[in-house]
């Protein structure tokens, strides 16, 4: 599964390696895409130690994303990035796909 072209941003990926080291071997970060938020659709971010025979994964450097299948569509052409503004430290999805997006930035809708 490479046609999503979801890519990770060099930041990401040195942020990503960083928590996963913490994490110990074999962990990967998860994200995916589920109902809710203020937008209608929210990213939700978790360490994995598994991984499903249909889950995409990026692998940059150090960082292992992961991907459901069901998140995949959503997340088509974005980019996952690393920013470390006056609001704070957080990985934001540019995302191409979303219509509209929330303040936070965490949820979107299409």
């Amino acid at each position: 599964m490479t046609e999503a072209n979801i890519t990770v941003s060099e930041r990401a990926a040195r942020r990503i390696g960083e928590i996963l080291k913490s994490e110990g071997d074999g962990a990967m970060l998860r994200i995916s895409v589920e109902g809710g938020g203020c937008s209608g659709f929210q990213y939700k971010f978790d360490i994995e130690r598994a991984k499903a025979d249909d889950d995409l994964v990026i692998a940059r450097d150090t960082a292992v994303v992961l991907v459901d299948p069901a998140s995949v569509p959503f997340l088509t052409g974005s980019e996952v990035d690393f920013v470390d503004d006056l609001i704070g430290a957080s990985f934001r999805v540019v995302n191409p796909n979303a219509t509209a997006s929330c303040g936070c930035g965490t949820s979107f809708s299409i």
